[in-house]
Formats: C-alpha cells, sequence, structure tokens
C-alpha cells in the first residue's frame, strides 16, 4: 500500500526556468507532486521551496465542517516580497470529475512559461500541478492553493501577485448541500476571477445552483453596497454545438446572452434568477471549450499528454489561458471597492471561515427537503386551522362561558380531527420526516387551547371576581380575629390581623384603580396571582408557602430587570459628564 502510494506521488521531472527565464529545461532529479492524500496538513510545515498544490480549507466529513489551515495560507501569503502586493485570484469550481483541476495545471504551464509561444507543453510531458486522475470517484476535498505566488508585471508598471485555487466538486455522493454551497460560496468570496465549470450546456438546475450558492455567500458579507462578486466566467466543456455557437469567447457571448436573457413571457422563477446572477457579478463571461478527444475519456492511462488530446481542444486552450492570466487581463481583487493585498487576504479568509463555522446563516437544504418542509408545512398550517375554527365556534369570540370538562371534551375532537386532516394529505419527505411535523402540530394545538382556555375562565363572573372575593374574605377574616383577639387580650395578634387588613385593604383599592385605568398591570397580575394561591391553597400554611414563592420569583425577576436600567442610567450619567 505505501509503494503504491509513493508510486503515485512520483511524478515526472518538473520543468524550471533558466536563468535567462527564455526557456526551460527538465531537472535531473526526480520532482514529488503530492496526491490529495500527501497534501500538507496543519501539523506539518509547509515546504515553499518545491512548488506544490497546498490545502488552505480542510474539509471534516465526519461533522461536515470545514478548518481554515491558518498557519499554510500565512506562509504563503506573508512572504516579504509579496504580501503588501495587490492580489490577483483564479478560482475554479463545479461539479465533481468535471476536469477543474486537469485545467489548472495548464495555467501552471502558462505561469511558468508565460513568455514562450509554446508554453503549452510538449507533446509527450505528462501533465503535472493540482492532482488529477481520470475515474468517478472524487479527487479535491476542501480549498487547495498552489504555493507559488506567482508575481507580474502589468503594463501600467504595478506588480500584482497572482493565486491559483482549486475547489473541492460540488454534488459528489460525501458533500451535503451546505458542503457544496460553503466551498463555492467561499471560493467566490475570496477570488477576482470565479471559472464555473459545467459540462455540454447551461442548464436550468445549473443556474438555480450558482442562484443558492452566491446568495449563501452574500449573506455572509455583511455590507453589500454594489455588486458583492466580481468575474464569473463560465467555462461549457465539450461543447458539441459549433455549428450554432463558434468555440471560444465571442460564441460563448453570445450563447451566455441568450440563456441568461430575461423574457417578458418567462415564469417569475426563470426571471429571478437570472436577476440574481446579474445583480451579483459585475462582469460575466462564456467560454466554449471542445471535448479534449475520446483517449482523454477512456483511457484509464491517460496522464495529460498532448499527444492524446484534440488539436480543437489545444487550440482553444491556448486562447483560454491567456485571456484570464495574461498581464493585461488579470482582474486584481476588490472588496467593497478597495483593492485587496496579499496581507487583506489573510483576514478576509479568516472572517469568512468563521461565519461558515458558526449558526449565524441558514443551512441551504436540498430542493426536495426544501419542498417537503414547505408541504408539511403547510399541512400543519391547514390542521392548526380547522382546529382553530372548530374552537372558535365553542368559545370563541363573544360565545358564552362553556363548562371546563365539556371544553377539554371539545378540544379532544377537534384535535384529532385536525390530526387526521394532517394524516390524509399527501405529503413527501417519508413517514419519519412528517412524524417529526405531527408532533410539532400536536405541540402547537396544546398552545391554542390554552389560549382559549384562558380566553373561556375569563368570561366565568366567578372567575373574574375571583380576586375582590378573596380579598374580601381575608379582610372579613381578619377583622373577625382582631375583635375576638382583642377581646381576650391578645393585642400583638390582634394587631398583627390589622396589619393583614390594612394590606388586603390597599391590595384591593389597588386591584380596582389598575383594572380601571389599565396602568400598572405588572402590580395587578401579582394581586391577581397572590389571591388565585390563596383560593387554591384553603390551607393556612400552604397559603403562606405559595405566596413565598410568588413573591421571590417577583423579587428575581424585578432584580433582573432593574439592572440594564441601571447600567443605561450609568452611561447617561457619563456622556453628561
Amino acid at each position: 500500500m505505501a509503494a503504491r502510494d509513493a508510486a503515485r506521488r512520483a511524478g515526472p521531472a518538473r520543468q524550471r526556468p533558466d536563468p535567462a527565464g527564455k526557456r526551460y529545461e527538465e531537472e535531473e532529479e526526480e520532482y514529488t507532486l503530492p496526491d490529495s492524500d500527501a497534501l500538507p496538513d496543519s501539523d506539518d510545515e509547509v515546504d515553499l521551496d518545491k512548488p506544490c498544490p497546498i490545502q488552505i480549507v480542510l474539509a471534516h466529513e465526519d461533522d461536515h465542517n470545514f478548518e481554515l489551515d491558518e498557519e499554510a495560507l500565512e506562509k504563503i501569503l506573508l512572504q516579504e516580497h509579496i504580501k503588501d502586493l495587490n492580489i490577483v485570484v483564479v478560482s475554479v469550481a463545479g461539479a465533481f470529475r468535471k476536469g477543474k483541476s486537469f485545467l489548472l495545471d495548464f495555467m501552471l504551464r502558462y505561469m511558468y512559461n508565460r513568455t514562450s509561444p509554446c508554453w503549452i507543453g510538449g507533446n509527450t510531458e505528462p501533465l503535472t500541478g493540482f492532482t488529477w486522475r481520470g475515474g468517478c470517484e472524487r479527487e479535491t476535498t476542501g480549498i487547495q492553493v498552489w504555493s507559488e505566488v506567482f508575481v507580474i508585471d502589468k503594463p501600467n508598471g504595478t506588480k500584482v501577485a497572482v493565486l491559483l485555487m482549486d475547489t473541492q466538486g460540488a454534488f459528489d455522493s460525501q458533500s451535503t448541500i451546505k458542503d457544496c454551497a460553503t466551498v463555492f460560496a467561499l471560493s467566490t468570496m475570496t477570488s477576482s476571477v470565479q471559472v464555473y465549470n459545467l459540462s455540454q450546456n447551461i442548464q436550468e438546475d445549473d443556474l438555480q445552483h450558482l442562484q443558492l450558492f452566491t446568495e449563501y455567500g452574500r449573506l455572509a458579507m455583511e455590507e453589500i453596497y454594489q455588486k458583492p462578486f466580481q468575474t464569473l466566467m463560465f467555462l461549457i466543456r465539450d461543447w458539441s454545438y459549433p455549428y450554432e455557437h463558434a468555440y471560444g469567447l465571442e460564441g460563448g457571448k453570445k450563447f451566455l446572452e441568450k440563456r441568461l436573457q430575461v423574457k417578458q413571457n418567462q415564469h417569475e422563477e426563470l426571471q429571478n434568477v437570472r436577476k440574481h446572477i446579474h445583480s451579483c457579478f459585475s462582469n460575466l463571461g462564456c467560454f466554449l471549450l471542445p471535448h479534449p478527444g475520446l483517449k482523454v475519456a477512456t483511457n484509464p492511462n491517460f496522464d495529460g499528454r498532448l499527444n492524446d488530446i484534440d488539436e480543437d481542444f489545444k487550440e482553444e486552450l491556448r486562447n483560454l489561458v491567456p485571456l484570464l492570466l495574461a498581464p493585461e487581463n488579470l482582474v486584481e481583487k476588490e472588496i467593497s471597492g478597495s483593492k485587496v493585498t496579499c496581507r487583506d487576504l489573510v483576514e478576509y479568509f479568516k472572517a469568512y471561515i468563521k461565519i461558515y463555522q458558526g449558526e449565524e446563516l441558514p443551512h441551504p437544504k436540498s430542493m426536495l427537503q426544501a419542498t417537503a418542509e414547505a408541504n408539511n408545512l403547510a399541512a400543519v398550517a391547514g390542521a392548526k386551522d380547522l382546529y382553530s375554527k372548530g374552537m372558535e365556534q365553542v368559545c370563541g369570540g363573544d360565545k358564552p362561558y362553556i363548562a371546563p370538562s365539556d371544553l377539554e371534551r371539545k378540544h379532544q375532537d377537534f384535535r384529532e380531527s385536525a390530526i387526521r386532516q394532517f394524516c390524509s394529505v399527501k405529503k413527501m419527505g417519508g413517514e419519519e420526516f412528517c412524524r417529526r411535523y405531527q408532533e410539532q402540530l400536536e405541540v402547537e394545538i396544546d398552545e391554542i387551547y390554552a389560549n382559549f382556555v384562558k380566553h373561556n375562565d375569563g368570561k366565568n363572573i366567578f372567575y373574574a371576581a375571583r380576586t375582590p372575593a378573596t380579598l374580601f374574605a381575608v379582610m372579613f377574616a381578619m377583622y373577625i380575629t382582631s375583635g375576638l383577639t382583642g377581646f381576650l387580650g391578645m393585642n400583638s395578634i390582634a394587631t398583627l390581623c390589622n396589619l393583614v387588613l390594612g394590606i388586603a385593604l390597599i391590595s384591593f383599592c389597588t386591584w380596582a384603580y389598575v383594572k380601571y385605568s389599565g396602568e400598572f398591570r405588572e402590580v395587578g397580575t401579582a394581586i391577581d396571582q397572590i389571591a388565585e394561591a390563596i383560593w387554591e391553597q384553603r390551607n393556612p400554611r400552604k397559603v403562606f408557602s405559595k405566596l413565598f414563592e410568588v413573591l421571590r420569583r417577583r423579587t428575581i425577576r424585578r432584580a433582573l430587570t432593574s439592572v440594564p436600567r441601571q447600567r443605561l442610567s450609568s452611561n447617561n450619567n457619563k456622556k453628561k459628564n
């Protein structure tokens, strides 16, 4: 196993520029390019002497979270000769197994040999750089960047740093929709040019996924005064209709205009997708790339040699790569209108990854899950409406007071009817998924019933008179007890009874004022609670324990609410001073 992994990691001799920078020669020693299993992790030191792909965003499959390797990113971008240069970030994103890493390796060839007209390489030279392979299983995970940042002189005389970024393919069998959205959004937010790698055509689901992913990125950006992202290049691989739209940029431009056109007779959903895409990107482009040939698609031993690639593909590749990476075409990264340096990009990466690691953002869902949730929520709403209407007919509005036992019996009948209606509606998501919504319905019905019980009790004249009746009873009892104990010479007990009598009288007057004026409702509620405790607990010992509990809760609540007021008043005093 170890020998096989070592064989996979052993790459061909790597080309490096000679001192004059005019031609490339192969080094004699063997150069090792790590595959996805040999990438430096957070515990390994990044070696910048031998350029290779470095994983800066790690994907944890067990909990579907992402982690930024800050040390690796800082070692790449905070080098003295580049850290204060404006940065150009070219990223390639899209579905898995569609040739993203394969394309990036041709970009690497251009960056290492951009002064040569034959930058694309020799016919028998294997393709190396970012790890890639044929087959149907994913290769790249998380986000990788090339460890060597290229310093380029632009035509206006300024120097910029160019960083190439490779991303985890979307929609593989191990990634959730949230995983795909996070990787695409993070790469779009941090890149100046995002290449959206698609196969054969731009389908409506491609646009819908782009809408979802970009909206997920836009949510993470706190302040948006203009279009949040810069350049999006649709790269259509294996284009099979050159007789309709020619290969290359011009054919792609006409094709994209047709695809993203907003028409009056379009459905609103289709219009919204297109308007959203136009509102997110400052510049939209499209390039139509032919199929590289059957040898590339079917030969398990294909290693990127140009001999095995069709001429049409190579010709268009010579046009595509300089279109993205030629000095005059480089797009510097900007955020909120300000150009970003390598040092700045490190901080933006740290800030963005923290947002996606938290719970502030909603979790993207698959179309099936979103539809199933909407379907079940609609069924819950319908069943709740049926229950509420039935209960309204029994005790709602100005309906007369109904006995609690009869009200509970009606509640049980309507509750069962509502649940039967919920179960009879055809729902998506499966039995277990729907059971959660049925449990939610039962909880919400019980909460509605509690409100109906309070509403019904409010119609009971004796219930409404419970507080004054209780206070009158207390005053009468204290008056009699005070007279008897005074007659018997127990003056201390008589005084205590007179004190309770006075408190009850003041409470009654206060309660009457609250009910009349509507002011000091908290005081009225406290008096009602105390009266209810006395009413329900006939035993004196239970009465006092209940009163103590009520008073304790009220004291704690008042103390908690008074703290912010004290802080506010102290802050105001400081401002005045």
